[in-house]
């Protein structure tokens, strides 16, 4: 198949190109490199299956060719992100949206939105069913990226129904592996580093907020999975075991040998309290399951760091 993948060279996309050049198909990579980067998928530019395009999906996306699925993954995904470009956040989800949505149409292309499960914001529901419709405050500062995956579900669906569009919905849970930048501000990358550079582990609020860990081959087999299967609601992928934050903090200390502290620090507005999917319908749909334990995802997750840390000395 031809496929372009859109945020191609950031943390999830890169491993999903991996994949996709890895059972034969042709991909076209697009990424503004705002926060992807060439490193993640340099190791490709020489294969004739691949070609990579330095592109905003805000602005109009022109693409030579036929076009089997548009896979839109383009979005800054972490706090210190969205945060930081509240605005391009906006408009990757909406505009860029809307662009890639467009351009599925006209080529007459399946589509394949990566959304969160930030949707959820702060649940009132545990787990959380992918009926549910969230706890979200628009106007905090997490809205910018919770509230334009809600709107980029929303066109998402009204393309479907009003084009007759053959699309697919994922909602990410907190995922983690190698290429997941060291200064993203997620959990899992900023206890990483702090520990392998001796730093205290910054944890935010007691530490007792929960989440659930997915290691990056499971998140993209469950991917794969759904673009093989006609079904056009959203479709939780992560992992349904629940940890502490402070649990994790532990566990990455004893597996990079830290002696790092733990250091807490106030919980940032609007931060869910609890983080947990229900996945019936990827089991029953899609027979997926993550296969990845926490601990063999973290080992070779904190290799791959200390790789980048000795590349930078």
């Amino acid at each position: 198949m031809k496929i372009l993948i859109t945020g191609a060279a950031g943390f999830i996309g890169s491993h999903l190109v991996d994949r996709m050049l890895a059972d034969g198909h042709e991909v076209t990579a697009m990424d503004n490199l705002v926060t992807g980067t060439m490193n993640n998928i340099s190791q490709h530019l020489s294969s004739t299956r691949f070609q990579f395009i330095h592109h905003n999906v805000s602005n109009h996306i022109h693409i030579v060719g036929s076009l089997d699925w548009v896979i839109h993954l383009a979005s800054p995904a972490s706090p210190i992100d969205y945060l930081d470009l509240p605005i391009e956040t906006l408009k990757v989800n909406s505009l860029g949206t809307h662009n890639t949505l467009g351009l599925a149409l006209a080529k007459g292309a399946k589509y394949f939105l990566a959304s969160t499960s930030e949707v959820y914001g702060d649940p009132e529901q545990h787990p959380q069913k992918e009926s549910y419709w969230g706890n979200v405050n628009p106007v905090g500062p997490r809205g910018v990226y919770d509230e334009s995956k809600r709107f980029a579900e929303a066109i998402t669906m009204a393309y479907h129904h009003k084009h007759d569009l053959d699309t697919r919905i994922i909602r990410i849970f907190n995922c983690y592996g190698p290429r997941l930048r060291a200064n993203d501000g997620r959990v899992v990358s900023n206890f990483i580093d702090q520990a392998l550079r001796g730093k205290p582990l910054t944890i935010y609020g007691s530490g007792e907020q929960t989440r659930s860990f997915q290691y990056v081959s499971d998140l993209v087999e469950g991917i794969v999975r759904l673009t093989g299967v006609k079904h056009h609601e959203p479709v939780n992928l992560g992992n349904p075991q629940e940890r502490t934050v402070l649990e994790l903090a532990e566990l990455v200390k004893e597996l990079t040998g830290s002696k790092s502290e733990i250091d807490f620090k106030p919980l940032p507005t609007d931060d869910p309290k609890r983080r947990l999917p229900d996945i019936t319908k990827a089991k029953t749909l899609l027979d997926w399951t993550p296969e990845v334990e926490i601990r063999d995802g973290l080992v070779q997750t904190i290799a791959w760091y200390k790789e980048q840390l000795a590349v930078a000395k």
